[in-house]
């Protein structure tokens, strides 16, 4: 740490707050939606749980429409490999959605997050795998940030911590890791739009052969549209909207599911038996593992259940998905298998086939509302996980829109919403149908359930010290059966399967070249701080020049004082009466309470009334507060003061030192504090200034050709179409300064 500053402890009521014990992460239930107690706290899980399922599992309920036509494309060959098939399709349901997400998965959420940032957050609290060197001791006495550590009789996790911070290439692996999984789950959020409207719309051509594929292709872009229009008004709205179709929907596949059970073939129950697996493998071979990549789409959006966690919470996913959901689609599947027994030609429509004639056209308009609604599912997610990433630094700078007051993790992001609106047109336009959309959909599903697994085992590593046999076993069994999954989705790829990791790889070039100078430009700043000799030197000169008022410089830089300090004073050779550099941090946590937000640290003497302040945000922390940040900023400054007095007698009664000697003024106790708070007041009421560094970010010479590219085109074209840094803090325009710097990279 810089040595021109003295550290303090914070200035508001931590000492409460970081004296409670917090529970370990996987305990924690979403910190996001603080319930009563008792019966009122139940009441607002069942509305959650109801809210839920307008939005989580509308892609997840409408997977039927599309998955017996994905795994036998050329027909049915033999009568049994429908109780193969089946057989599949009950087993990765319960294995992946039910037992991987809501058991294990749903409980490595952070503060009640969940997504691949949240998964990366928890690793990055325990062990130091951040490529920015801004980690403060003070920051772990945050309440939301501690976790519970490993003890002396579980040497394997700190050997996995020592492996991970040690390790350049480990770090930046997770880095990439983190994006890639992100980027596939966004590529998720634009391929399940379209595969779930062409496979609703498609049912019409059972009514009537008028409805070309052009015509329902054109329909599915007019209900895209529509659906994207909508999300401005927030899940809150969108999911009460919603869940009673998506109830609706499901009693509907499960009632159907039940009648063509009954009517049909009830012998299908011989599925349960996995011997049925083994037995179509043996006939097909690999024309078997090749389907696997069908059967695979009956689990699409089961990542929604992590990834939407922070839009309701643990307990509302859990009862809605065991109560309704698993019951449902499970017989929707076997009514779906008795049907086809009797009925093999019927495979390429065997959904609609399957209806009885008076439920077609009522099952068909809940159908199309029902795989709308799916789309919601990964939207939201896709909104959630962008959030995280643009706070982490990993994500260019776009609005984030709060849009319930009463649940604070719903955000809608305008600038993404409308991109994934374009590419879903787009998408839909050039496939026409949903085979090569299938192909593509079920790589970036498997592709991002395998991240999941691989960082929740590092989780149980060195978060929850699960017993390593434990491990072993959930490796063997939900590990085997994803890269199974995986290797079938990639023989697709020339068919459909390069969509989704383009898609990514473009993301990926996005984030890697904000993340890349973002943490260039930190380094810049580190380098080029001012030391505490020529702060000292450059206040004493401009002393006589000091002007009334108070100056607030910004800087991502958390030690020391910022290069933008002597390029300001170069420019404007006067200094006002109070001096505050503050510094806006993101903690690899979901939310940090605002009495633990600010933590000022002072420049030596006090009367020079220079303060440095980190302002700490999670990445689910509103930054426009109702309140505005000046006034926070002052109100909490005073605090620190008069806390800094209190701590300055008690040192000077331990040492004996002479009040001047620690830099208090001031007559018997709480006088200095009352005359430097006196002085604030007389520098606020004169005007407050707010000054931004305008950063022209360049390559340096003699830098390769690539990182001239990522800089000078990449990076800038990024920062002239995006939101600037006095939108992002509410800094009010008319109090605002730009420092113009240039920073040779």
């Amino acid at each position: 740490m810089s040595s021109d500053v003295v550290l303090h402890e914070e200035s508001t009521t931590t000492t409460t707050a970081t004296e409670k014990r917090r529970k370990a992460s996987s305990d924690v239930e979403s910190a996001n939606h603080a319930h009563p107690k008792g019966g009122d706290e139940w009441m607002v899980i069942f509305q959650l749980a109801f809210q839920s399922l307008g939005v989580v599992y509308g892609d997840l309920g409408t997977s039927p429409l599309y998955v017996y036509p994905s795994i036998f494309p050329d027909g049915i060959k033999d009568n049994d490999d429908i109780l193969g098939s089946l057989s599949l399709i009950f087993y990765t349901i319960t294995l992946l959605p039910l037992i991987k997400y809501v058991c294990f998965v749903l409980r490595a959420n952070d503060n009640g997050n969940g997504g691949t940032f949240a998964l990366y957050s928890l690793i990055c609290r325990y062990a130091k795998v951040g490529l920015i060197p801004s980690q403060e001791v003070e920051d772990r006495q945050v309440s939301t940030f501690q976790l519970e550590l490993p003890n002396n009789r579980m040497l394997r996790a700190s050997k996995v911590k020592s492996l991970l911070e040690n390790s350049n290439f480990a770090k930046t692996f997770l880095l990439f890791a983190t994006m890639l999984g992100t980027s596939m789950l966004i590529g998720d959020g634009v391929l399940t739009p379209c595969i779930s409207v062409l496979s609703a719309v498609g049912g019409i051509k059972e009514a009537t052969s008028a409805m070309t594929e052009d015509r329902i292709v054109w329909i599915s872009v007019v209900i895209l549209i529509l659906l994207f229009m909508v999300q401005r008004f927030g899940t809150d709205k969108v999911g009460y909207t919603f869940a009673p179709i998506i109830c609706v929907w499901f009693f509907f596949i499960s009632g159907i599911g039940l009648y063509n059970f009954i009517k049909y073939d009830p012998s299908v129950i011989k599925a349960l038996n996995p011997m049925y697996i083994v037995y179509y493998f043996m006939r097909n071979k690999k024309q078997a593992w090749i389907s696997l990549g069908g059967c695979v789409l009956s689990i699409t959006g089961t990542e929604a259940l992590f990834a939407d966690l922070g839009h309701f919470s643990v307990k509302s996913i859990q009862i809605s998905m065991c109560t309704l959901i698993y019951p449902a689609v499970v017989l929707a599947y076997v009514g779906q298998s008795s049907y086809l027994r009797k009925n093999n030609l019927a495979v390429s429509e065997a959904f609609y086939k399957s209806i009885p004639g008076p439920m077609f056209w009522p099952m068909f308009v809940v159908a199309v509302l029902a795989s709308v609604i799916a789309s919601q599912a990964l939207i939201s997610g896709t909104f959630s996980i962008i959030q995280q990433s643009l706070a982490l630094g990993c994500f260019p700078r776009v609005k984030v829109v709060h849009t319930s007051a009463k649940y604070h993790g719903q955000v809608y992001v305008p600038e993404i919403n409308y991109l994934l609106m374009l590419a879903c047109v787009f998408v839909t336009l050039g496939f026409k149908n949903t085979v090569k959309i299938g192909n593509a959909y079920g790589i970036a599903v498997v592709f991002v359930m395998c991240l999941t697994s691989a960082y929740l085992v590092l989780v149980m590593i060195i978060l929850w010290k699960t017993h390593i046999l434990f491990i072993f076993a959930y490796i063997l069994i939900i590990g085997s059966v994803e890269l199974a999954y995986l290797s079938s989705v990639l023989y697709k790829f020339s068919e459909g399967g390069y969509l989704p990791l383009a898609f990514a790889l473009f993301l990926m070039s996005v984030m890697y070249t904000w993340n890349y100078v973002y943490r260039k430009k930190y380094y810049f700043e580190l380098d080029h701080k001012i030391s505490s000799v020529k702060v000292h030197r450059v206040i004493a000169e401009t002393n006589s020049r000091r002007l009334p008022g108070m100056a607030i410089f910004y800087s991502e830089l958390v030690h020391g004082i910022p290069p933008i300090f002597e390029h300001y004073i170069a420019s404007v050779p006067a200094l006002h009466s109070i001096l505050i550099f503050v510094s806006i941090k993101s903690l690899p946590i979901s939310k940090v309470p605002v009495e633990e937000r600010f933590l000022f640290r002072r420049v030596k003497p006090n009367n020079l009334h220079v303060f440095r302040c980190v302002v700490r945000y999670g990445y689910t922390d509103v930054r426009n507060e109702q309140e505005p940040f000046e006034s926070l900023l002052i109100e909490r400054l005073k605090n620190f003061i008069k806390e800094d007095h209190v701590m300055g007698l008690a040192q000077l009664g331990d040492n004996d030192e002479p009040a001047q000697n620690i830099g208090l003024i001031g007559d018997g106790e709480g006088g200095g504090a009352d005359r430097e708070i006196e002085v604030l007041d007389r520098a606020t009421e004169a005007g407050v200034v707010h000054l931004v560094g305008e950063h022209d970010v360049v390559a340096a010479k003699g830098g390769s050709i690539g990182k001239r590219i990522l800089i000078d085109y990449g990076y800038s074209f990024l920062k002239r179409n995006l939101r600037q840094s006095n939108k992002v803090f509410d800094i009010p325009h008319k109090k605002m300064l730009k420092v113009g710097m240039i920073y040779e990279l």
